[in-house]
């Protein structure tokens, strides 16, 4: 099954599901959206890869009335959801299906944003993408990242793991979702270690990358074009 077909097969409960199975989903998104530092009347330039049903843009959104997106997802499910989701706001929202694993984009961003997607790629995929981020943002830019981090160890592997899996279990009732999802980490998640994420972003160009926020497996990492 390709991750695209994979993730469309989800469509019907993923929002509900992210907040089931991310560890602090609130505190996740709270603080991706308060380290943004342009002024909330910005009308900003948003590119929100591997967008999905749009939960990020949403959030961004919120503080931002007056910023434009492009979201930007393989999953065409996903994007119809997004699209459902925003269709009061023509104005505001457009959509593109593609791959951005060779991701061409003829408009600069003011800001670039992704959740949970980018940990797909493979580690070359992950530095080849930061650069073409770096790429297509203007000056000062700001891209942030909500994403998954391999622990250091296998005994921080094992941590990480039994504990999302005891969450999941707490929050879950059905069997076969938690199956799903599990299949979904094994056939496609392509964790990075904390440490290699963000020497790639400055490899890249970035400055002032970190990740500002952690909890177990799951970080909110920042990086500034200047």
């Amino acid at each position: 099954m390709s991750i695209e077909k994979a993730f469309n097969d989800s469509i019907d409960y993923y929002d509900d599901w992210m907040k089931k199975a991310l560890p602090n989903y609130n505190d996740l998104f709270n603080t991706a959206k308060e380290i943004i530092p342009f002024a909330p009347t910005t009308s900003i330039d948003v590119l929100d890869l591997g967008a999905g049903t749009g939960l990020f843009s949403k959030h961004v959104f919120e503080k931002y009335p007056n910023a434009r997106f492009l979201l930007y997802d393989l999953a065409d499910r996903m994007l119809e959801a997004a699209k459902d989701r925003f269709r009061s706001y023509p104005q505001h929202f457009e959509f593109m299906i593609g791959d951005y694993k060779t991701l061409q984009v003829t408009h600069e961003y003011d800001l670039v944003i992704s959740s949970l997607s980018i940990h797909h790629l493979t580690d070359k995929e992950k530095q080849k993408l930061f650069c073409a981020i770096y790429s297509a943002l203007r000056k000062p830019g700001i891209f942030i990242n909500i994403d998954q981090i391999r622990g250091e160890t296998s005994f921080l592997q094992d941590l990480y793991w039994n504990h999302w899996l005891a969450q999941v279990k707490r929050t879950e009732s059905s069997e076969k979702r938690i199956q799903e999802s599990i299949d979904r980490r094994t056939k496609y998640d392509r964790d990075a270690l904390l440490m290699d994420q963000l020497r790639w972003l400055t490899e890249a160009g970035f400055m002032n990358a970190d990740c500002v926020y952690k909890n177990y497996f799951v970080g909110v990492f920042f990086a500034m074009k200047e």
